[in-house]
């Protein structure tokens, strides 16, 4: 029992920053996403359909589309929980919750808390990776739609591969540039 004992306390020691990066991980991530539930529950749509966050969103990536152009609409999808986004008066897609970037954010925040550099570093370098993640969300959702028009026939492939790797991409990104820049786990002690 003894050596089972030292054994767990030397495993320990000698992966603690992994240890501690795995349960702040999980802690913040299952925070965070816990409250984004919570809101979307009690979320009542009637002011901002379906969501507040889901709709600015979609009138959003509606004004960009008409910054490149088009004659843009966003419209109360009748049937469930989502907004219509329309292009020169074709309807093209859904905006719905998982649209809006925000678990996206959320998995981002709880990466960079988890590998925390200094309090101001981290803060402003979520802040700035949010708003980035933010903004090329509504660039993909207008970018989508616009390919969505001229290319129908390449639905499948701009919606399930093309887009969300834009912006899965462009969180690892900000992942490795902070962990080789600003996380603490790259610097060393001594």
């Amino acid at each position: 029992m003894l050596g089972k004992t030292l054994f767990l306390k030397a495993l320990f020691v000698k992966y603690k920053s992994v240890i501690k990066f795995i349960l702040t991980f999980l802690v913040v991530y299952g925070s965070l996403s816990m409250a984004y539930k919570f809101y979307l529950q009690f979320s009542d749509g009637s002011t901002f359909y379906p969501d507040y966050f889901t709709h600015t969103v979609a009138l959003q990536s509606e004004t960009m589309l008409e910054t490149f152009g088009y004659n843009a609409q966003v419209l109360p999808h009748p049937d469930e929980p989502s907004l219509k986004l329309m292009v020169n008066g074709k309807y093209l897609a859904r905006v719905v919750e998982g649209c809006n970037s925000l678990s996206v954010i959320i998995l981002f925040f709880s990466f960079i808390v988890a590998f925390s550099g200094t309090w101001k570093t981290t803060f402003f370098y979520i802040l700035s990776g949010s708003v980035l993640i933010y903004s090329i969300n509504i660039l993909r959702i207008a970018l989508l739609s616009m390919g969505l028009y001229h290319y129908p026939e390449y639905e499948d492939i701009l919606h399930t591969v093309i887009f969300p790797g834009i912006i899965y991409g462009i969180v690892f990104l900000l992942w490795i540039f902070w962990v080789n820049r600003f996380s603490k786990i790259n610097r060393t002690d001594g």
